[in-house]
């Protein structure tokens, strides 16, 4: 129904081959909310470089999947690159793994995965 993530770039990429679409999605699944957890674990441990890595390696599936939160997901990134210690990302980070949640959630019902 895509209320939680736009189809427009991932068709357009895919040509609108709905396989190649749904090879998409399933692979979003698989990687992203796992990437998430890895990004959590990190950001809680406060190993900076885990967190760069992880939520560098999401950036183009959320931007692809078009999550709305790019925008965060990149300061959550920042923190970790440049070691910011002095900043909370906690607002941040809760902001992008609800919307991978809730995108995950939508995906696996439009998808029947």
């Amino acid at each position: 129904m895509e209320l939680h993530y736009k189809l427009f770039r991932v068709r357009e990429l895919a040509d609108n081959d709905e396989d190649f679409i749904a090879s998409l999605a399933e692979a979003f699944l698989e990687e992203v909310p796992e990437d998430a957890e890895r990004l959590i674990k990190a950001v809680a441990d406060k190993n900076y470089q885990e967190a760069y890595q992880a939520a560098h390696k999401m950036k183009p599936t959320i931007d692809l999947f078009e999550l709305g939160v790019l925008d965060k997901l990149i300061e959550v990134q920042d923190w970790g690159k440049f070691t910011q210690t002095d900043v909370d990302i906690s607002e941040q980070l809760d902001i992008v793994v609800t919307a991978i949640s809730k995108a995950s959630a939508e995906m696996k019902s439009d998808f029947k995965l």
